[in-house]
């Protein structure tokens, strides 16, 4: 499906005309015996959405691959909220050192109520692959998600069972799927890969963020799990973009990065914690907490059930 003058319309308007926020951190609940797990935890969004469900009485684990910087951020948000987070070792690029992250989680708890699988890499240098190959932002951004989610869907259901209300999976997307090409070929390196510009690599990424989280959505609602995607908006000051430091893609990102990491927590928290939260399966949330419109093909099935079948494909020897 080729981009359209809506697509182009919609990118647009969530980058620069999405007012100010109205729902706010004060709105979230009680989360008092809820558990929460929140990949990229230590930074940006992924650190203020923590703060914010720490506030509001959650067990939290930031689940990220350096450890130094989780127990930085720990100190620092239990210092404002006088709640600690814990720390779980998670490396998005390493499917053992998924899996390894999983059973240490279900040594540890019981229950698991909201999955914001969060955590992203923008535009790293083209040779950034994977040990086995995988394009750095697809395995970061989408394939590790994937097979977290697939680990944990068990624990999630089994909590959605026990306590009569929705367990929820909120995948963190991006304004950039609006403007995404993208090529089942291109998720691996090789040659066609190479020819894709960074910008293009990351796109395709957000775009399949949305489309994975649609078609969750439609394989797991009746088992107890709401699944949906966000659009966090172009927040300045975060470590996403810290491997753009010049060129065309810098310029752009200088104009589009406008509004403070606080606001990009506000959609994905208004998901995961809100009583709307609940009702929202299969729904694309845009800034700062309102139900928008995905691009079209992301809801298409067809591609959904492709891209499920390409991921499961790539964790089948696990």
């Amino acid at each position: 499906m080729g981009i359209t003058l809506a697509d182009v319309y919609q990118f647009f308007k969530q980058a620069y005309f999405s007012g100010k926020p109205v729902w706010q951190t004060s709105d979230i609940p009680d989360l008092s015996g809820k558990v929460v797990i929140v990949t990229g935890g230590n930074a940006g969004i992924g650190k203020e959405t923590v703060k914010a469900l720490l506030e509001h009485n959650a067990i939290v684990y930031i689940a990220t691959r350096n450890s130094v910087k989780a127990e930085s951020a720990i100190n620092e948000l239990k210092a404002m909220t006088g709640r600690e987070a814990y720390y779980l070792h998670l490396d998005l690029q390493d499917l053992l050192s998924i899996k390894s992250a999983v059973i240490e989680f279900q040594n540890q708890q019981s229950r698991l109520d909201i999955l914001f699988n969060n955590a992203g890499v923008m535009m790293p240098p083209i040779e950034a692959t994977t040990t086995t190959g995988y394009d750095l932002s697809f395995a970061t951004n989408v394939l590790g998600h994937f097979y977290l989610s697939k680990l944990l869907l068990p624990i999630m259901i089994q909590t959605a069972q026990n306590t009569a209300t929705p367990s929820r999976i909120v995948n963190t997307s991006s304004g950039s799927h609006y403007l995404a090409m993208y090529d089942f070929n291109t998720f691996k390196d090789g040659p066609l890969r190479r020819k894709l510009s960074l910008m293009q690599i990351y796109g395709q990424s957000k775009w399949a963020n949305v489309t994975f989280s649609n078609e969750l959505a439609r394989r797991y609602y009746d088992q107890g799990i709401v699944s949906c995607a966000v659009n966090p908006g172009n927040l300045k000051d975060t470590e996403l973009s810290r491997h753009v430091h010049s060129g065309i893609e810098h310029f752009l990102l200088k104009i589009l990065q406008i509004y403070p990491p606080s606001w990009g927590a506000l959609p994905q928290l208004f998901a995961g914690t809100s009583s709307e939260g609940a009702t929202l399966n299969g729904k694309f949330i845009v800034p700062w907490g309102h139900v928008g419109q995905a691009r079209k093909d992301t809801n298409d099935t067809q591609l959904g059930k492709a891209l499920w079948v390409w991921l499961e494909d790539q964790i089948r020897d696990m």
